[in-house]
């Protein structure tokens, strides 16, 4: 988590918010993968793809 506060610290102190929404799409991407990797809904999900 300190990551993550170091990282919003950083955008906010250097007005570099369009880095936000990027970070956040990453963010969620890796969650998709790890939850699609392990469950029994990765058929579901590699089908979006």
């Amino acid at each position: 988590m300190d990551l993550l506060k170091d990282l919003w610290l950083f955008i906010k102190e250097r007005k570099k918010f369009w880095l936000a929404p990027i970070i956040i799409l990453l963010l969620l991407l890796g969650v998709l993968i790890v939850v699609g990797g392990s469950s029994t809904i990765a058929p579901f999900i590699y089908t979006l793809f």
